[in-house]
């Protein structure tokens, strides 16, 4: 028996998958190209169509009398109608039909030298059709001109001259401009689109008084419009135009790239805040006397946010309703100027509501840019407070509620004392304890955990009052810090401005030591001594400053005014200082335009 070597052939599974993808790679490219093809094809076979449609719309318009060629119900009126659908070939396809009179300068114009009293010397007719079930973005347009076979008479019509411009003041090409002249049964309505300088040129239009109400807009743009006086408005600043005879009436525009808005509800300390109620109002009027905005509109934050698509440039301001909250402040501050096309993000800072506070806002005069750091005194008989613009508040200003509180959610509670410490005389300031007719010599007091949330840089600590019986002697009130990024760490390590446990905050060492920023959570112990059992000092107020991310630039905010007169100062280093008297009933704003010196 003859032993034969047997040979076998075949592939790996390497060599399979890369044929594979070899293979793919062509077919996919093959498939490509032919889509491609089939396409170009289809395309082609639709402008063949509607090319073949408008030459059949154009040849019908050039066989009708010269009078008819027009728009039903338009300017040139006629027969023709300015939309149409039509079906050719299982295609649906939209025609838009429009005519316009044109002043030939060759005899003249209207109000030019000379005057051509019949300024409609022929018409242009413009069609243009689209698939918009084929993909097609640009339509086929066709235009013929059509002339009057008789010599022209003097008309006793007029012309319209619209204007539509932008933001800087730059001609809006192919603006939408619709017409309705209310006087003629049926109504005269017009649609048409601005030229390459912005304007739109109705030529030849019937007479009439405050009859033609127009409309201008684009896509992507806001719209502006004549309005028709009424009981709400009942003196438009930009009422319906009249047509005089043989006079040219020009009227302007203006529209622009819409923005968007982003506007959210934040406490002090960045936290977002849901459910209270916003009104949002623009600058921009329809009428005067009384005063009728373009833009006013309310809107819930109940999200702790809301967002303004499509929002014209004007100058905006913002407001919150109820009794909820009160406004803070804002970043940017308001009133916010928003330019066309931008996107803004804005931060309303809200405190809890009181039934009297004030916000003041402090601007550079000359720039209009908020001024940080500018010193903010308001007093009234016996209230008396100064506080810094461009600077956030963790404040206490009450321990009536007592101890036993670990998070600071009411404000009138703390966490613990030593019992030596009184809140009830006066109600909800910090006094030593009397036992008979002399206060302990010492107590102290450790405070609430204060959230305050991430990317704080704290500046200082401050105290009210500020003077202290001098019986106390030196230093009566001391305070110091402590910091964690956990709301439950093991211990709390309370320093002084040094960084250390030996050191303490006084009313004149008030720079918080910068090893506490950025943590999210803080605490206070507050420590009243005395030299003289028979005197105690007094806590009122204690209040550590910061900046973050949401600080209101050049702002301050008072809460829990009473209603009436205060004397307000606002100063800063190289400006004048401005003072004067403000009443103060409800939540009131006040804006101080500062100069250089």
């Amino acid at each position: 028996m003859n032993n034969k070597k047997l040979n076998k052939f075949g592939f790996t599974l390497v060599e399979v998958l890369v044929a594979t993808a070899i293979f793919l790679i062509f077919a996919v490219g093959i498939y490509s190209s032919i889509t491609l093809v089939f396409k170009i094809v289809y395309q082609s076979r639709v402008r063949i169509l509607e090319t073949a449609l408008l030459s059949e719309e154009l040849e019908t318009v050039r066989n009708l009398p010269y009078d008819s060629v027009g728009i039903l119900n338009g300017i040139p009126v006629g027969l023709l109608v300015h939309t149409k659908t039509i079906v050719r070939n299982g295609i649906s396809f939209d025609l838009v039909t429009s005519v316009r009179n044109i002043d030939d300068p060759f005899d003249g114009i209207l109000g030019g030298v000379p005057n051509d009293t019949a300024p409609a010397d022929y018409k242009v007719v413009e069609i243009s059709a689209i698939c918009e079930n084929c993909s097609q973005h640009v339509p086929v347009i066709l235009n013929t001109i059509i002339a009057p076979k008789n010599l022209e008479g003097a008309s006793k019509n007029g012309a319209l001259f619209i204007h539509v411009f932008d933001f800087n003041g730059l001609s809006v090409v192919a603006a939408n401009v619709h017409i309705v002249n209310t006087a003629k049964v049926p109504n005269i309505v017009v649609d048409d689109v601005t030229d390459n300088d912005g304007m739109l040129r109705i030529i030849d239009a019937p007479t009439g008084t405050l009859s033609y109400n127009i409309t201008v807009s684009k896509s992507g743009y806001s719209s502006d419009a004549t309005v028709i006086a009424s009981v709400q408005n009942p003196n438009p600043l930009k009422p319906p135009a009249n047509i005089i005879s043989q006079t040219i009436t020009e009227i302007s525009f203006s529209i622009d790239k819409v923005g968007l808005l982003n506007i959210s509800a934040l406490n002090p300390i960045c936290n977002s805040i849901s459910g209270p109620t916003a009104i949002i109002n623009g600058e921009k009027k329809l009428g005067l006397n009384p005063d009728v905005y373009k833009f006013s509109q309310s809107f819930s934050l109940g999200g702790g946010s809301y967002s303004f698509n499509n929002l014209e440039s004007d100058t905006y301001h913002v407001s919150v309703s109820g009794t909820t909250y009160d406004l803070a402040g804002s970043v940017p501050m308001l009133s916010y100027k928003l330019n066309p096309g931008s996107s803004q993000d804005m931060y309303l800072v809200l405190r809890s509501h009181t039934p009297n506070s004030l916000l003041v806002k402090a601007k550079d005069a000359g720039t209009g840019l908020p001024l940080s750091d500018a010193t903010v005194h308001l007093t009234a008989g016996g209230y008396d407070e100064t506080l810094q613009t461009s600077l956030g508040y963790i404040r206490q200003t009450d321990w009536s509620g007592g101890n036993g509180q670990i998070d600071f959610l009411d404000d009138t509670k703390y966490f613990f004392d030593n019992g030596n410490l009184a809140n009830s005389s006066p109600a909800g300031d910090l006094k030593l304890k009397k036992f008979g007719n002399v206060y302990a010599i010492s107590g102290y007091l450790e405070s609430s955990t204060f959230d305050v949330g991430a990317g704080i840089t704290l500046r200082n600590i401050i105290l009210e009052p500020l003077a202290q019986p001098i019986q106390t002697g030196n230093n009566s009130i001391l305070f110091q810090l402590a910091g964690s990024n956990s709301s439950t760490p093991a211990s709390w390590n309370f320093l002084g401005p040094n960084g250390v446990s030996s050191t303490f905050y006084t009313s004149t060492n008030t720079v918080i030591f910068s090893g506490l920023n950025d943590n999210r959570y803080l605490r206070y112990r507050v420590f009243l001594s005395t030299v003289d059992n028979h005197y105690s000092p007094q806590l009122s107020e204690v209040a550590l400053t910061f900046t973050n991310n949401c600080t209101p630039p050049g702002q301050a905010f008072f809460s829990s005014l009473s209603s009436g007169s205060y004397v307000l100062d606002v100063s800063r280093s190289g400006y004048t200082t401005n003072n004067g008297q403000i009443d103060i009933g409800g939540n009131n704003e006040i804006e101080v335009n500062m100069s250089p010196i």
